[in-house]
């Protein structure tokens, strides 16, 4: 069964759509405050959910490359952010003008959407768990999986191509 490309984009932006809602129910119901790293990678969740939806509208080859490259780079830019995250951030007791939270106060998105990016923990007091396994580890997956459907997508195109010549 061939999986048509704006069904996979429309999953793309349905899985950053859904971690962000999960995160704002996290920290909103649950009192699970983020961190800069974290509001980070929430932003880069709706960066990809954009270029998805972008990749729905723009069906040439041309928007179908831009796309697809967007998703794979936000994808490496959400895995790198997540490690980091995870590896170094998360055993900080501050992470106060670090490369995050310099990007998000650029971006201005705090003081416009507070409730969604504006960050009210340190890296080690959001150093939380959700099921038994750290919060960051579940958005390193997500973003694992969109990395590896961005990729998928590529090369279907690529043999798709090939095959036509």
């Amino acid at each position: 069964m061939k999986l048509a490309t704006a069904t996979v984009h429309t999953g793309i932006a349905a899985v950053a759509v859904s971690a962000l809602g999960t995160a704002l129910v996290t920290q909103h119901v649950f009192d699970m405050q983020p961190c800069p790293w974290c509001v980070l990678q929430r932003l880069i969740f709706v960066a990809i959910a954009l270029v998805a939806l972008a990749g729905l509208a723009w069906r040439s080859a041309t928007g179908a490359t831009v796309t697809v490259l967007g998703l794979l780079l936000l994808a490496g830019t959400g895995i790198a952010a997540a490690l980091w995250h995870y590896f170094v951030a998360a055993s900080s007791t501050s992470c106060n003008l670090t490369l995050a939270d310099r990007i998000m106060n650029f971006s201005g998105l705090p003081s416009l959407l507070p409730a969604v990016f504006e960050a009210r923990a340190s890296c080690a007091d959001a150093a939380v768990k959700l099921l038994g396994v750290p919060y960051v580890l579940w958005a390193l997956a997500l973003f694992i999986a969109i990395a590896a459907t961005a990729l998928w997508l590529m090369l279907r195109r690529r043999r798709v191509n090939a095959s036509a010549r």
